[in-house]
């Protein structure tokens, strides 16, 4: 048996980042994953993730994602490459701002937290972003403290930084089953045959805590959702200063996406949305034609210039929704040595540089002041997801 204080179960970024946290604050750390790694269908796989403050009424969201972007400016020191991209974020709305309460909450908060927003018309947008159709997005503000993280490159290099730091770390390892007396959790038996114990496990397998932990499956799902990379004819249109990370009436559509990727040479663009329902690992994660349909007029009204781009790569992003669509990172309140940390509902990456620590305290015991959000709690089949900018249809 392979033995710790402590095992991780998955290494995408909430187990990751975790792991690091907790090997740094001297405990000995095993940390698996099916592998290979960066798992290429892991949510943080991909070639960004938007990090943006923007959180309608909610302080405390806006903290953490302030506090965790100075986290990406010294992760980018740290592990020798510029990871984290602060080009600012543009929200634009097709209303005035006032009649989109995401878009005007998160305008008013950044204000009162002492930043400083940027309103602009359509006579601004039209000039500083040629790109957009600025008849038919006609307010919104650009906010200078935000940007983009290359997020399956930031989950590589951090796997790098954990072997360094002296976790150890186990590919090719499928967790089965957790073992134990009855109301404890002393470790975990993979599918591969291999057994791993710990005095603490934390469980951050995303989408597949829920099958390793039937209890969660009432209040959390899997859900998946389009993504687009499309290679524009004119690059430069599509570059900061001219385009940068974007929202577009998003409470209201669902769209979102990223400035001209020089290592990809795309711009990808995806919807924050209802999603459609999958397993993790039994269904296919496809891009249908309504989907790339829906994309297409999307494109047509905000961006005509992308309209007609050529679409060079499609991918299904896999949610693990929560049903407030807050996270789930507490200690297992009737089994003993068990700890989650998951239900990143489709806006977690962007923490990723304060999710280590916060789940480090909640295995240690140790108070934390954004804790209580994410407590284990009781959810109702009829709860209404909570994330303020996502499109949650019928609108």
């Amino acid at each position: 048996m392979n033995r710790s204080d402590i095992l991780v179960v998955g290494a995408g970024i909430y187990g990751t980042t975790a792991a690091v946290e907790l090997r740094r604050r001297g405990h000995s750390v095993t940390l698996i994953d099916p592998g290979p790694l960066p798992h290429p269908l892991a949510a943080s796989t991909d070639i960004s993730k938007v990090v943006r403050m923007e959180y309608g009424q909610d302080r405390q969201y806006m903290q953490m994602v302030d506090k965790a972007i100075d986290g990406f400016v010294a992760w980018n020191a740290e592990l020798g490459e510029t990871l984290y991209h602060n080009t600012g974020v543009l929200m634009l709305t097709r209303q005035p701002m006032e009649q989109v309460p995401y878009n005007w909450e998160s305008f008013q908060l950044l204000q009162a937290e002492g930043h400083r927003p940027e309103r602009l018309d359509s006579a601004a947008i039209a000039q500083r972003f040629p790109s957009w159709n600025a008849e038919r997005y006609v307010d919104g503000f650009y906010s200078p403290r935000g940007g983009y993280a290359e997020s399956g490159r930031v989950v590589s290099a951090l796997h790098t930084l954990a072997r360094r730091e002296g976790v150890s770390l186990h590919e090719g390892q499928t967790a089965h089953e957790l073992l134990g007396p009855r109301g404890c959790v002393t470790g975990v038996r993979t599918r591969e045959g291999a057994t791993f114990g710990a005095d603490q496990v934390l469980l951050a397998a995303g989408a597949w805590t829920q099958y390793l932990l039937p209890e969660l499956q009432p209040v959390m799902k899997a859900t998946g959702h389009p993504v687009f990379h499309l290679k524009p004819q004119n690059p430069a249109l599509f570059t900061p200063p001219n385009f940068v990370v974007f929202t577009a009436d998003i409470s209201r559509t669902g769209w979102y996406g990223f400035p001209f990727n020089q290592r990809e040479g795309v711009v990808k663009v995806a919807s924050h949305g209802v999603g459609v329902r999958l397993h993790p690992e039994h269904d296919e994660r496809v891009v249908h034609e309504s989907d790339i349909a829906h994309l297409r007029s999307f494109l047509a009204e905000t961006f005509p210039a992308l309209a007609e781009a050529e679409l060079i790569y499609t991918r299904r992003c896999l949610y693990c929704d929560t049903l407030d669509e807050h996270f789930w990172i507490d200690r297992h309140p009737e089994r003993v040595g068990l700890s989650v940390s998951t239900g990143g509902s489709g806006h977690g990456f962007k923490f990723a540089p304060v999710l280590g620590g916060l789940a480090a305290d909640v295995v240690e015991g140790k108070a934390n002041p954004w804790a209580a959000k994410f407590a284990w709690r009781a959810l109702t089949a009829g709860t209404n997801g909570e994330e303020a900018s996502r499109f949650h249809g019928g609108k």
